[in-house]
């Protein structure tokens, strides 16, 4: 069986969570409380960092190099497209999301009062960008769910939490945002400390 380390309140971690449930995997998940990481997740990786999976004699960390693992490894339901130039496109949005929003968390939630309202407005300002796509598709890639909806997904929920309130022409991507929490996978991959972030 698999083992997937995983933090309760990490954003990486819940993507990878989504693709378990999404994929109806057998997978022991161990969480793992900010601050409180166990001994052996050290000798597994080492960065000493959340998601880590094992899969036998396989160990692997981040979360995008996981979750394309656990598509190919188990390919029911795809979640990445089928041709090379959609899939190039999909890593390519994956790879954006860490760098333009990901990345600008910490600042958020350890930097001064400045930087962190400057993150919020970037983030702000690029999902209001991106909204209008939802006017006429599903999921980021088109009609199907994939990776990308995946990896989007953890930032959306942690929306209110972080401060950040996306003005009314955004409704589109909050609409999104709406199928992906009513997703059963979705609903089943939060964490205790996750459900708490959009209560009230």
């Amino acid at each position: 069986m698999m083992t997937l380390y995983a933090g309760t309140t990490d954003p990486y971690s819940h993507r990878t969570r989504i693709v378990l449930y999404e994929k109806d995997v057998e997978c022991q998940v161990v969480d793992v409380e900010p601050g409180k990481k166990p001994r052996e997740l050290a000798e597994l990786n080492p960065y000493n960092q959340v998601p880590t999976m094992v899969d036998r004699d396989l160990v692997l960390y981040e979360s995008n190099i996981i979750n394309e693992y656990l598509d190919e490894r188990l390919p029911h339901p795809p979640l990445m497209p089928v041709d090379p130039v959609s899939r190039a496109r999909a890593r390519l949005m994956l790879v954006r999301f860490d760098r333009d929003w990901y990345n600008l968390l910490s600042e958020i939630s350890d930097g001064d009062k400045k930087s962190a309202q400057r993150a919020r407005t970037v983030i702000r300002d690029g999902l209001s960008v991106i909204s209008p796509v939802f006017k006429d598709q599903q999921f980021v890639m088109g009609e199907e769910f994939t990776l990308v909806d995946c990896a989007l997904a953890p930032l959306l929920w942690r929306l209110d939490y972080l401060g950040i309130q996306l003005p009314r022409q955004a409704k589109p991507i909050m609409d999104y945002a709406e199928r992906l929490f009513a997703r059963k996978a979705f609903k089943l991959s939060l964490s205790e400390p996750e459900k708490e972030m959009r209560k009230g």
